[in-house]
């Protein structure tokens, strides 16, 4: 089977890529010959392949017609998805733009998981998003806390993470309780830096609009119209994350981002996150998103990092219910 599509100069060159990458990658995916002559486009192939290089490459040249930079995580993504992907996925994505960093560069959802999450904080007062490093969970969590703080939706910004010792003790690091705390809480200050800036970040922090603290700073207090966020939520204990929802007041929104596989509580503690998880479920206001591999939108080989460790985990888990049965 063959299709031609009929595509500008420009937008042929957007979507075949410097030195065709993104071509040779849909090609070889789909094993389907791709050739561009006199300003016609001939997908040649099985006539499923066809049809899914097809949308891909229309889905492309709508991103391309819009000024959308084209990148490889773009197409990979397009590709993995081809089977169970709305119509028009990528098209829909680009179009959700949640706001701009300091260089202007728009912050996007990049997958379907990554929208769906965007738009349970968008219609819930608290969303819980569980998975894998690498989805975007913080940051889109501080996307939207930014952008809710700089169109006066809320007076402030509050992000918290319980400090887990991990190997070394508090006590034995230098400095003051400020310098001890702030490694466990670097990643809230880079998302900070890179969508407000450093300026306006350290004004606003000044005023005490904007907190980043350690969870146990969290006891006592309620919180009214704030953004707060509890990151690294797979490391509280049930106890820590009743006394963080309960500080919830009037006029707030809370994301808790966690991810369930990569605990650092001592053995045999449950996970706040895991409780929270099995209680809250149903309770209106209240959603929860589950990210996977397939939103992983660091370096390729994070996602097949990813992907060999939920495989590996489920194995031990099929092996386990397996025995189980035996017995």
């Amino acid at each position: 089977m063959t299709e031609e599509l009929n595509f500008s100069a420009e937008v042929q060159r957007d979507i075949f890529g410097r030195h065709d990458r993104y071509i040779r990658k849909i090609e070889k995916n789909l094993g389907i010959s791709v050739v561009a002559r006199d300003g016609v486009v001939r997908v040649s192939g099985e006539e499923h392949h066809v049809n899914a290089a097809v949308s891909i490459l229309n889905q492309l040249a709508g991103l391309s017609g819009k000024g959308s930079p084209i990148e490889d995580q773009k197409v990979d993504y397009a590709l993995e998805m081809k089977e169970e992907a709305p119509p028009n996925m990528l098209l829909a994505m680009d179009e959700d733009t949640i706001c701009h960093t300091i260089n202007g560069r728009p912050v996007k959802p990049k997958t379907i998981g990554q929208k769906k999450y965007i738009d349970a904080i968008r219609h819930n007062l608290i969303v819980f998003a569980n998975g894998p490093a690498g989805t975007g969970k913080t940051f889109l969590a501080m996307a939207m806390a930014i952008t809710a703080f700089q169109n006066k939706e809320v007076e402030r910004i509050i992000m918290t993470r319980p400090a887990i010792e991990a190997g070394e003790k508090l006590g034995f690091l230098p400095g003051d309780l400020q310098s001890k705390v702030d490694p466990y809480l670097r990643p809230l200050y880079d998302a900070l830096y890179l969508i407000m800036g450093a300026e306006n970040f350290k004004a606003n922090m000044e005023k005490g609009l904007i907190e980043v603290a350690p969870l146990a700073y969290m006891r006592g207090r309620t919180l009214d119209n704030a953004y707060i966020i509890l990151d690294e939520a797979q490391n509280t204990t049930p106890e820590q994350m009743k006394m963080f929802l309960t500080r919830f007041g009037f006029g707030s929104h809370a994301i808790i981002t966690g991810d369930a596989t990569q605990k650092d509580l001592d053995p045999g503690k449950r996970s706040g996150l895991d409780v929270a998880m099995k209680v809250l479920r149903g309770v209106e206001g209240i959603s929860f998103c589950q990210l996977t591999s397939h939103d992983v939108v660091r370096h390729p080989l994070v996602q097949r990092i990813v992907k060999a460790y939920e495989d590996y985990e489920r194995g031990n888990t099929e092996h386990r219910s397996g025995n189980r049965k035996k017995a």
